[in-house]
């Protein structure tokens, strides 16, 4: 009962404060010389160029809301952006294949002005955070490390592996299966086939991820306070007390569900009693 009222007091402050800057915009507003409209920033999520707008798969796992995909770009299935990463196809065309990620600030990016080349990047393919990808080839299950840079004309073969923070000079071609390292890039070994397999494996967990990150992202305000009772309500709930199961059988008295909270207000709670007589 306390929480309860604690949180009705807590909700009746912010109302009041909330009116009382409300009060103190308009006021402010009237006393300007110079009239400001202030505008919203619109989400730069996907943006087109010169009215060329990004090809996004339905079937694609996940593109992060501070992600930015610009231009004449396509994402495969099962493909995913993360947060911060920008993908750029505005001066030539940018193509992700399948089940393929592009890691937190990664950038994605192609070339018109010094050669026409476009951002090819193949099925399966891991780019690390904060990686740079410019008018370059991937080809299929191949690694960019964190912080690497794949530079303008390079080729990256299927199966190959840059490592965290190597530079792959403008025109180079890594060839299938080998581990590239270094500023400027060489070749240090080839990849066993446990490692080959694991570059698959990777592909594959980040996509599984991708799923959960894009279902907590799309979930709305409602959804978010309602996930958060349910974290108190399970933490704070006596395990010998009444254990909720999310089925109309929970309710009491037309009330919700006894425990922490109650699913509904209790403005009128001898509507409960009423049905229950009913009953």
């Amino acid at each position: 009962m306390a929480s309860g009222i604690g949180s009705r007091v807590v909700v009746a402050a912010s109302n009041a404060a909330r009116r009382m800057g409300l009060a103190l915009d308009g006021m402010g507003a009237s006393m300007e010389v110079a009239k400001y409209t202030e505008r919203l920033v619109p989400s730069t999520r996907f943006v087109a160029v010169d009215g060329v707008a990004p090809a996004v798969s339905e079937s694609a796992a996940f593109v992060a809301p501070s992600a930015s995909v610009i231009g004449n770009v396509s994402l495969g299935s099962k493909s995913s952006i993360w947060y911060g990463a920008t993908v750029r196809g505005d001066v030539n065309h940018v193509v992700i294949g399948d089940n393929s990620s592009i890691g937190d600030r990664a950038v994605i990016h192609v070339a018109k002005i010094q050669g026409d080349s476009p951002t090819v990047i193949g099925n399966n393919v891991t780019i690390g955070p904060g990686a740079i990808v410019h008018a370059a080839t991937l080809g299929d299950s191949c690694v960019v490390g964190a912080s690497a840079q794949v530079l303008d004309g390079a080729t990256v073969q299927e199966g190959a592996y840059i490592a965290p923070g190597a530079v792959v000079t403008p025109g180079t071609t890594v060839p299938t299966g080998q581990y590239w390292a270094g500023s400027p890039a060489k070749m240090v070994r080839s990849l066993s086939d446990e490692e080959l397999a694991t570059i698959i494996n990777s592909a594959n967990e980040t996509t599984q991820l991708a799923s959960l990150h894009a279902g907590e992202c799309a979930k709305d305000l409602a959804q978010l306070v309602a996930d958060e009772e349910k974290y108190l309500d399970d933490l704070e709930r006596d395990p010998e007390y009444f254990q909720p199961t999310g089925v109309d059988e929970d309710d009491v008295l037309g009330q919700g569900q006894p425990g922490r909270i109650f699913n509904t207000t209790l403005s009128h709670p001898e509507e409960g009693l009423k049905r229950k007589q009913n009953q």
